[in-house]
């Protein structure tokens, strides 16, 4: 019986889909073989020796420990494409009113309201000052071709936009999804030097940290717009309200506010709302829990931000699992271990990421006590599993 710890609440349609019969899930369990969070900050939270794997309802991991994760073996999942729809709509409401000044003028039409009679007068009379420009025949730029970014590509593209796209990590997968219509940029700085709007969409990581700069404003256009819906940290914001202050930007949509943000006029705050629909939620948690029960019954890694993606079909009655440092000889050791203990390996698949490497060992017999202790005794192995499959 696996026990998952839920950190948050979590959507009962991903819940639903642990078997009962195998799991037992829980807010409060003391000692769990996974957790599974949403938005809770796990940074001081003591993680239990028992945990495997951790599942993230969403695509960020910022509140998760992942380098601790990592020296410990743990598996942190996250969804990748689970709320790509839902940013995606908003990436587009945000074209729309980061042009058209919607908010300033509805906000402006609330302060009318005790006018009575007056209204459509003052309506009329007022409405100039919230005159913006139509997003069709524009050009976007859009960094980042990941399951978002390609989305909002395409839609834009359906829109009358002229789209340009900046990604020199593109999977293939995401590129046979792209339109045709999106034009390639070599650079970021190609980019931003052609772009009416700007929208980001791909992580924040040490590379990507103030990815959006005083430095680069001065590339764009004046009146250029920017949205960004991924992680506040991609932008440098004391920047970014210096070039709204100046007016060459016009306007800069995000979904991560601060005080100084809430405070600039031509900055537009969003409440983090990128991912809040039902149908994302649902998504995030079904795609968690799949992936939590995978890793647990047949060892299988899909969408793990800290260890290699690895599956190995079932041909065995054992299966062993053994993550370990990326270092030379790993899978010698193991398997000369294996072979003192007359185990025969039927199937094997060792894959690595960065730092960090991951095997799946299928063998005949039963692998003894004292060859898994000899495993751990292995400098640079830093986790050993075993399953009993049942064929």
């Amino acid at each position: 019986m696996f026990k998952i710890q839920t950190m948050n609440k979590i959507s009962p349609e991903g819940l639903e889909l642990f078997p009962r019969d195998r799991f037992e899930v829980a807010s409060e369990i003391l000692h769990p073989d996974a957790i599974l969070v949403r938005s809770a900050d796990l940074h001081n939270v003591e993680i239990p020796e028992s945990v495997l794997a951790i599942g993230r309802a969403g695509a960020g991991v910022n509140n998760i420990p992942v380098p601790k994760c990592s020296d410990r073996g743990i598996v942190v999942f996250n969804t990748p494409g689970g709320n790509a729809n839902a940013v995606k709509e908003l990436a587009i409401a945000s074209l729309l009113i980061s042009s058209r000044n919607i908010v300033g003028g509805i906000n402006w039409g609330g302060s009318i309201a005790d006018k009575a009679d007056e209204v459509p007068d003052l309506v009329e009379k007022g409405k100039s000052k919230f005159e913006g420009p139509e997003i069709r025949g524009k050009t976007l730029g859009v960094v980042g071709l990941g399951a978002i970014g390609v989305m909002v590509a395409n839609d834009a593209v359906s829109l009358g936009m002229k789209v340009i796209g900046y990604d020199p990590f593109i999977s293939v997968e995401a590129a046979w999804d792209l339109s045709r219509e999106v034009v390639r940029a070599d650079t970021l700085e190609g980019l931003l030097s052609k772009a009416d709007y700007v929208t980001l969409h791909v992580p924040l990581i040490d590379t990507t940290k103030g990815l959006l700069n005083a430095e680069k404003f001065r590339l764009m256009k004046k009146n250029a717009r920017i949205i960004n819906l991924a992680r506040g940290g991609l932008v440098n914001e004391e920047d970014i309200i210096a070039a709204l202050k100046e007016e060459k930007l016009a306007a800069y949509v995000t979904d991560f506010p601060s005080a100084e943000l809430l405070a600039c006029p031509r900055a537009i705050c969003v409440p983090h709302l990128g991912a809040s629909t039902p149908e994302a939620e649902d998504n995030c948690a079904v795609m968690a829990v799949r992936q939590l029960i995978d890793y647990l019954e047949s060892g299988a890694i899909k969408n793990s931000v800290n260890f290699p993606r690895a599956r190995l079909d079932l041909r065995a009655p054992h299966r062993l699992l053994v993550a370990n440092r990326n270092i030379p000889n790993m899978v010698g050791q193991i398997t000369t271990i294996l072979a003192g203990t007359n185990i025969n390996i039927m199937d094997l698949i060792n894959h690595h990421r960065d730092d960090f490497a991951y095997n799946i060992i299928d063998t005949e017999q039963k692998i003894p006590d004292s060859a898994l202790e000899q495993l751990k005794t292995v400098e640079g192995i830093i986790r050993v599993r075993t399953i009993e499959q049942g064929v």
